[in-house]
């Protein structure tokens, strides 16, 4: 198997990365570090090392002093379950599940997993099923239907559901043939524009991306990850978010932190022209919201490049910009199940039925890729000119994942509790919310640390405008 400096290394070339750059990196710990048969740890870790290395890229070519980064792999992992550690007055976070989220067994003896957290989400599955939000009763209905029926009915219906397939079930489909043909991240320029100079004016105390703008248009965890690590290392961040849009509070609080948080209503003319008025002045645009969705708003990737030549726009999808399933919703547990994880885990752990991943890494380490991606596209922007489209999947990040091999035994390996790793990786900070213990940013920058200089605060707590550039 590659070992993780290996790992890391293929990241970086692949998106432009210049080899003697990796000689400042150093990245510690053993796997496994929690129990699974996949190489999660090592998926968090080479993920953040790489996000991390490109903002002391940025500081190079900014200020013209290399630094070392370093990552060490316990961290790294405790960072990709950060939901979980997370305290707000010393609280452990609520339930994170909705009531009839979760797994289920078909009538032809199949298993599908329903995500039901938000509201029109769950109201699909019970469309469909023509019962109430009622475990038994959700049960009971599926007892009615074959698997890839019941998946294809509920996607048709607006809900957001997979059927549990093995790795070759999974492997024989177009859309993983399509995934095959794509890079783990995609950089392509998209538009002709002049270079755009880094702002002006670093100071000893300023981190690599002072001064650069980042609007954020994503929810759950992926998307809101790569803007919470931007943050960290220095970007203004404004996360856009609708008042009447469901959200799960203790993420918006976990990933919050660092950003401004304001509300743009994109269904009426007003709220659309406030959003063009911040892509004019902003540097990268990362958006995860299901596939076509802005497009349809008039916020194309085409779209933010005719209002901002020189932009970077960032795309997450759940299953790839290519092949059948480009345009289907879905969110980590449903990916995992889908593509082959939870069968294969299962089944390393004797059990008959879906095992989830021990973190969700799809989310998390695709999370990191996008941050990464957005400062390699920034850094190509810098040099180059253009605009350019970064586009990151879970699936993608998943076949990534399956690749890097098993650990034999890796099941076995004690979980980490919120005891073992408190004193070494969590921080307190004050909050809109109250409180926070939270875990700290494991990528370790020698001369510019990461930090989170704004507290999280509730959505729409700041107007839809920029702060000053220092």
């Amino acid at each position: 198997m590659q070992s993780p400096a290996d790992i890391l290394k293929s990241i970086w070339t692949s998106a432009g990365g210049e080899a003697a750059a990796l000689d400042r990196v150093q990245l510690t710990g053993e796997e496994p570090q929690i129990p699974s048969s996949f190489r999660v740890a090592v998926a968090g870790q080479t993920t953040i090392a790489a996000a991390g290395l490109a903002a002391a890229e940025i500081w190079r070519l900014r200020s013209g002093e290399a630094q070392d980064v370093s990552v060490d792999m316990r961290h790294a992992v405790v960072e990709c379950r950060s939901e979980r550690y997370l305290r707000v007055d010393d609280k452990p976070p609520p339930p994170a599940w909705d009531a009839i989220a979760g797994v289920y067994r078909t009538g032809d003896g199949r298993f599908v997993r329903c995500h039901t957290n938000f509201p029109h989400h769950r109201e699909a599955v019970c469309k469909v099923l023509g019962c109430v939000p009622e475990r038994e009763k959700v049960q009971a209905a599926l007892m009615q239907w074959k698997g890839e029926d019941f998946e294809a009915a509920a996607y048709a219906a607006g809900g957001v559901v997979a059927l549990m397939r093995s790795y070759d079930e999974w492997s024989a489909l177009p859309q993983a043939w399509a995934l095959a043909e794509l890079p783990l991240v995609s950089i392509e320029k998209i538009g002709e524009a002049p270079a755009k100079p880094w702002p002006l004016g670093l100071s000893n105390s300023d981190r690599p991306l002072a001064g650069l703008r980042v609007l954020d248009l994503s929810r759950v965890i992926a998307g809101p990850v790569a803007g919470r690590t931007l943050a960290a290392h220095g970007a203004d961040v404004l996360l856009v978010s609708g008042p009447e849009l469901p959200a799960i509070p203790w993420l918006t609080i976990d990933t919050g932190r660092g950003k401004l948080t304001t509300f743009v209503e994109l269904k009426s003319e007003a709220g659309r022209a406030q959003l063009r008025a911040l892509l004019q002045d902003t540097d990268v645009f990362s958006q995860g919201y299901r596939p076509r969705a802005l497009a349809a708003l008039g916020f194309a990737p085409e779209d933010a490049a005719q209002t901002n030549p020189g932009i970077v726009y960032v795309t997450l999808s759940a299953y790839g910009h290519a092949g059948p399933w480009a345009e289907r919703r879905g969110f980590d547990s449903l990916v995992q199940t889908a593509t082959g994880f939870n069968q294969a885990e299962g089944q390393a752990a004797g059990i008959d039925g879906p095992k989830e991943l021990p973190a969700q890494m799809l989310d998390h380490a695709t999370g990191y890729l996008m941050a990464f991606g957005a400062m390699m596209a920034k850094v190509r922007q810098a040099r180059e000119g253009g605009s350019w489209h970064v586009r990151v999947s879970l699936a993608q990040t998943g076949r990534w994942l399956w690749n890097l091999g098993r650990l034999d035994g890796g099941l076995d390996t004690p979980d980490l509790t919120g005891e073992a790793i408190h004193a070494a990786f969590i921080e307190s900070m004050p909050s809109g919310f109250g409180m926070l213990k939270a875990v700290r940013h494991s990528a370790v920058l020698s001369t510019t640390p990461a930090q989170w200089s704004r507290p999280a605060m509730p959505l729409g707590s700041h107007p839809a405008q920029w702060p000053a550039r220092s």
